[in-house]
């Protein structure tokens, strides 16, 4: 290749030039259509190294079979704290054809979930997804700030303030997905201590096995079951979603369709730039075309 550019460098660079392109591009009705319905896939904007920035909603469009792109809530100058902010992305989406399903960065700075200002991050994340039209806010909480549900005193705090929060979520149209280092059953178990409808799990198989409940991955998604999902990650390190990972890919996949799960996907994957997540979201989004057995069209807000 002149100027010494290997054909996967040239390949990126176009695919990130196109990308850039000004203006978006008209949506395909039909696209990331698979068995059984449109496929409802988005990405990160972290996976496409574009946190902060609008830009990314127009290179998500870009990109065939992906319509959605998961926002962080805290990130950027202004951020989701900003209703100006808020509606220059919400019209930056409707633009290009694109939803904004889930906000992720929900807590300011300092704030994690047994804080006793917790409730003022998860509100705020509400006011800025209800602008959107989004209809999940993924609440995370790892390692020690995760409660220990075999200790009340623990998650006694954390369950009682999701109560108080889902009300509000609620009236908002929008749905708390706990994402976190418990087992199936511990988020399960936390789900129900809550006991409303507006609190679910935002279910990452991959976080699962990194957390040392890899077995129980697959059969947690039955375990859960439809009204306890509302959301679920997709990833396989910096590998696509069909080289061999810790999660079995395909047979999570059939899990989810047998409890008819009919949400989003969301890539969370890892790149080292832009144009790479672009070239991978490609391979990834035709894996999950031949494999994810939707069982109903797509909805307008709630995944």
């Amino acid at each position: 290749m002149a100027g010494g550019l290997t054909r996967r460098a040239f390949v990126r660079s176009a695919a990130l030039c196109a990308a850039g392109a000004l203006a978006c591009r008209p949506r395909d009705s039909r696209a990331g259509e698979g068995k059984g319905g449109p496929l409802k896939i988005g990405i990160r904007a972290a996976s496409l190294k574009m946190v902060g920035t609008p830009d990314v909603i127009r290179v998500a469009a870009e990109i065939p079979g992906i319509t959605g792109v998961e926002l962080q809530a805290t990130a950027g100058q202004p951020s989701l704290r900003d209703p100006e902010t808020v509606r220059m992305y919400r019209g930056e989406a409707e633009r290009c054809g694109v939803s904004i399903p889930s906000l992720a960065g929900v807590w300011d700075r300092g704030v994690k979930i047994s804080s006793p200002n917790a409730a003022d991050s998860l509100r705020a994340s509400i006011r800025a997804a209800e602008m959107l039209g989004s209809g999940v806010i993924l609440v995370a909480f790892f390692g020690d700030d995760a409660p220990d549900m075999a200790k009340e005193a623990s998650y006694g705090p954390v369950a009682s303030m999701l109560r108080g929060v889902a009300k509000d979520a609620s009236d908002a149209g929008v749905i708390l997905g706990l994402e976190n280092s418990l087992s199936p059953a511990d988020n399960r178990k936390l789900v129900d201590l809550v006991g409303h409808p507006a609190v679910q799990v935002y279910y990452d198989l991959h976080n699962m096995d990194h957390y040392g409940h890899g077995a129980q991955a697959i059969p947690g998604v039955a375990l859960l079951g439809k009204e306890r999902i509302c959301a679920v990650h997709v990833k396989n390190g910096d590998k696509l979603i069909e080289e061999p990972g810790p999660i079995d890919w395909p047979a999570a996949f059939r899990a989810l369709a047998d409890i008819g799960y009919e949400g989003w996907y969301i890539y969370e994957t890892g790149h080292p730039d832009t144009a790479d997540c672009i070239e991978d979201t490609k391979r990834n989004n035709a894996f999950l075309q031949k494999h994810v057995r939707m069982p109903f069209s797509m909805g307008s807000r709630n995944p």
